[in-house]
């Protein structure tokens, strides 16, 4: 359940900043779902083959993926340019004001 809520949380944070961009919002939190759930399964796979079947370890390692998972669209997403409508629509602005 706490995955969920931190998933939910994540994927707004993504989506802002997707915005923020000039993209697509809803494309961008769907790679961080995909991102998450794909994370999370290498990581219980990886502590399945280092710690056999210890739940906690499981547990642990594959939080630490999904985590990662979601880093790693951050990182890709923050790369992308910033819109540059915004700064086409200020421009004149300032000379307007007396």
């Amino acid at each position: 359940m706490l995955e969920i809520l931190a998933l939910i949380f994540l994927t707004k944070k993504i989506g802002a900043i997707a915005e923020k961009k000039g993209l697509k919002p809803g494309t961008w939190k769907f790679y961080t779902v995909l991102a998450w759930i794909g994370g999370e399964l290498t990581g219980m796979i990886i502590a399945m083959t280092l710690f056999g079947k210890d739940i906690i370890s499981l547990m642990i390692t594959g939080i630490a993926g999904a985590i990662g998972g979601y880093l790693i669209v951050k990182a890709v997403l923050e790369k992308k340019p910033d819109s540059f409508e915004e700064d086409i629509n200020k421009i004149g602005v300032d000379d307007l004001k007396p």
